[in-house]
């Protein structure tokens, strides 16, 4: 359940230490507020996967560039969707 840069440090951790405490409803919100609408934008089109990816690195400070056709960036309403879910996880 690991979205790469895209699923903040902090957001991981916090999984992995729900999952290892067995705290059931901390996993569950977890999953309900950044995993699962993280893979409702991911899963909009074939190829997302890696445009998810890069516009979270360039959300986060690391600008990789363009996705390499015959992939497409995200749209700009997907990537403020993307941005607004990131910044929801607090500072990093």
């Amino acid at each position: 359940i690991m979205p790469s840069l895209v699923g903040s440090e902090m957001c991981i951790r916090d999984s992995y230490r729900a999952i290892a405490r067995e705290d059931h409803a901390a996993v569950a919100k977890i999953i309900d507020d950044f995993f699962l609408p993280y893979l409702d934008i991911r899963n909009l089109k074939s190829g997302y996967a890696v445009s998810i990816v890069k516009a979270g690195a360039k959300i986060a400070g690391y600008d990789a560039g363009p996705v390499r056709a015959p992939l497409t960036d995200l749209l700009p309403a997907e990537y403020e969707k993307l941005a607004a879910l990131i910044k929801k996880q607090g500072a990093q």
